[in-house]
């Protein structure tokens, strides 16, 4: 097994050198994901040279890739790493293709600036949106320093081939590494269409090689965002309306001040800071500050009273997303099967809370943040605060966490404006209760479904409206954006790409307003609607009295793609996945009274599919125990086994909290919920016997992970507590008094 490459962490303590060289689609891949393709500094679609290494001996042919006389080569990883592993694998994309040596590579992280203006993190995308411009950066090096070599023995570049960092002709048996043919190939232009690599002749791609990072995160080496220590750092804690509109009655400043260690107690809008020489200090001098706050006027909003609306709501018609008529000489619907599904809210709840570290040193300002959007702050900060966007450093630092809250740059303009008032660097950090209660959640929503059987039992006729809220994050969407068919597919995956072969499909999304704050989340809408998909093909099996997964496979004949929107459904793929969950869990075996096994599937985006079967026990009492995950994916070329694995099991931990544990409730505006113990994660032992199955892809790319490994697993739970129990549950998170009732 080969060694983890080493990351080299930047000092926190010292300013780094500024970097080298100068509809979903639309949401995640514009918003979330600014950086849905990495950029290598393309002009007129040609990779440019960045090296500005002057006089040194190190040679930087493009933005990724920096190469020392000493034989290290040091990779650029363009993504915020938050668990999912990409300071992994996409350095083995840019060695494998650039046909370096493992053992001799080293990483650091990019930061923004004109070499690097899309590096946000998110939407399942890093991979996907990288492979083929990183590829073509690794064989630009390869090609050029096979080019080198040939120029310098005279011989033809066919007769030359590159492996490990060395380049070999056979015929003479002459080879020389990439470190000694530094200056030959800085004197030379850079290929223009260099060829890559055929997939047979990957070294790296497609092996399990070790998480680079993890050595320095078990040891306590990494450095996450909350690490982050700059000498003469201040701290912070800030006291902030619970409620929008809020204002402060009372505080109790003077206090708060006689707190050892408080330095000063600075505004903030109408939030107060409280700045110490620690956090525990900053924290006590915040409780003793003992802010009252005023209830406004549109303090009303509670979650009970919203499920019922939203419950109202999807009895309505709704803005139709998709329509399919049945072909003449279809059967008429004589049964009508219907239900109801409801979805509650949700936090992020990440192990590191949101903090940021800013130190602004007259018209320059630094900062240490784990967020998924570095581009994004950087053009917020300057904007807000009158730098020049070149002056504004972000150092992307790891993340405890991510799940698309960190997309939203809420939290780090404060670190920033404290920093000046106290000339010093400033830390801010979120408590727990801080993070729940005003972080943005995942929003409710409820799910009407109708299923039309005809004289034979076939299903004729599937109808899915979802009722549900925008996000508002920034605002309530454009005028617009209210006609436009694919904004409302957009908010409603699962809902409008339901892969199944009906003869008539009428979907539809009702919208209704949410005033607290909601954006991404963990595969963002998909989890609720494909919960309520999932769960209601498995009532028309029951009613049929079919066997669910035979019923799905059934429901999947006829042609392999499927249009849905601007969705391509491969129901090739996933058939595959379905049959392969099928013979690899024992499907149909026996099992003891009080357990239950159950399937579901998705199609997530149109790329990855996932099928999980999933074995409950259900107690008297009516608690859910997860016993068994069997999972199946097709996640296209898979780059590094043991990672899609992990994406995996996180995807599983993180649907089954949801599912079985934690909900946020609202009630006068505010969120009830302040601490794991009220909102509680999955432990250790909550977690099931987990079985992963990656199925070979004839697809020339990889496809996302960490969002489609959610969807597909409540509605799996779902359906095997009724194969244990003969109760249907439709509402999220399931609560044993729910099969009690």
């Amino acid at each position: 097994m080969m060694p983890a490459c080493p990351f080299v962490m930047p000092d926190p303590r010292v300013r780094p050198p500024a970097p080298f060289g100068t509809s979903r689609r639309d949401f995640l891949r514009t918003t979330a994901l600014t950086g849905a393709a990495l950029v290598l500094g393309l002009r007129a679609g040609r990779i440019v040279r960045a090296d500005e290494a002057g006089a040194s001996t190190a040679f930087r042919p493009n933005e990724w890739i920096l190469l020392d006389p000493d034989g290290w080569i040091t990779l650029t990883v363009g993504k915020s790493e938050m668990g999912q592993g990409v300071r992994t694998s996409l350095p083995m994309i840019l060695a494998d293709e650039m046909e370096a040596d493992w053992k001799q590579i080293r990483l650091v992280q990019a930061r923004p600036g004109p070499p690097f203006k899309r590096l946000g993190t998110g939407g399942s995308w890093s991979l996907g949106g990288s492979w083929k411009l990183l590829r073509k950066a690794g064989a630009t090096v390869r090609e050029l320093f096979l080019t080198a070599a040939a120029a310098r023995w005279q011989v033809e570049a066919g007769e030359c081939s590159a492996t490990l960092g060395v380049i070999t002709h056979a015929k003479s048996g002459r080879s020389l590494a990439y470190a000694e043919l530094i200056p030959d190939a800085r004197a030379l232009p850079l290929p223009e269409n260099p060829p890559l690599k055929a997939r047979s002749a990957f070294r790296l791609i497609g092996q399990r090689i070790p998480r680079t990072d993890t050595p320095a995160i078990v040891t306590g080496a990494a450095r996450f965002g909350i690490d982050t220590r700059v000498p003469g750092m201040l701290f912070a804690s800030v006291e902030r309306p619970p409620v929008p509109g809020a204002k402060a009655l009372r505080s109790q400043e003077e206090k708060a001040r006689s707190v050892p260690g408080v330095r000063d107690i600075i505004r903030l809008g109408d939030a107060f800071a409280v700045v110490a020489n620690g956090h525990w200090p900053a924290q006590q001098g915040r409780a003793a500050l003992a802010v009252e706050w005023s209830t406004p006027e549109n303090a009303s909003f509670a979650s009970a009273s919203h499920r019922a609306h939203l419950e109202k709501a999807a009895l309505e018609s709704g803005f139709v997303t998709r329509e399919v008529k049945a072909p003449a000489g279809s059967g008429a619907a004589e049964r009508t099967i219907e239900a109801l599904y409801t979805y509650g809210f949700f936090a992020h709840a990440p192990l590191e809370t949101m903090n940021c570290t800013a130190h602004v040193q007259g018209d320059r300002c630094t900062l240490w943040a784990p967020t998924q959007s570095p581009n994004s702050l950087q053009e917020l900060i300057a904007k807000r605060f009158g730098f020049d966007p070149a002056s504004v450093e972000i150092n992307v630092t790891l993340i405890g966490g991510g799940f698309g809250r960190r997309l939203a740059n809420d939290y780090e303009a404060e670190a920033v404006e404290l920093s000046r008032a106290m000339k010093a660097p400033v830390q801010v950090l979120w408590t727990r209760a801080d993070d729940l209660r005003l972080g943005h959640f995942q929003g409710a929503s409820a799910h009407r479904l109708q299923g039309g059987l005809d004289a034979s039992g076939q299903l004729v006729s599937w109808s899915h409206t979802k009722a549900g809220s925008f996000h508002n994050l920034n605002g309530p969407p454009d005028a617009k954006d209210l006609s436009d068919p694919e904004f409302f597919r957009d908010n409603s995956w699962g809902v409008y790409d339901v892969p199944y072969a009906v003869p008539a499909i009428r979907t539809a999304y009702v919208a209704v307003d949410l005033p607290i704050r909601h954006g991404p989340w963990r595969a963002v809408f998909a989890p609720a609607s494909v919960f309520a998909r999932e769960s209601f093909v498995d009532e028309i099996a029951a009613a049929r009295r079919a066997d669910p997964l035979d019923f799905r496979l059934e429901l999947l004949r006829g042609p392999d793609l499927v249009e849905a929107g601007t969705l391509k459904i491969d129901r090739r793929r996933l058939r595959r996945v379905l049959e392969a969950a099928r013979e690899v869990s024992a499907w149909g075996s026996a099992l003891a009274k009080g357990r239950g096994r159950g399937v579901a599937c998705n199609v997530y985006d149109g790329t990855t599919h996932v099928a999980y079967v999933v074995e409950v026990t259900v107690s008297d009492a009516g608690v859910i125990k997860v016993d068994r995950v069997v999972a199946v994916v097709d996640c296209g070329l898979v780059v590094n086994p043991s990672g899609v694995e992990q994406q995996v099991e996180g995807g599983i931990v993180w649907a089954l909290s949801s599912t079985l544990h934690g909900e946020m409730t609202f009630r006068n505006g505010r969120a009830e919920q302040s601490s794991l113990a009220e909102f509680p994660i999955a432990r250790i032992h909550d977690l099931p016997a987990i079985e992963i199955h990656l199925l070979p892809s004839d697809l020339d790319q990889p496809y996302g992970m960490g969002e489609p490994t959610v969807p597909p697993l409540a509605p799996a739970i779902a359906n095997a507590v009724f194969a244990a129990t003969g109760r249907r549950l439709r509402t999220l998170p399931m609560r044993p008094e729910h099969l009690r009732a």
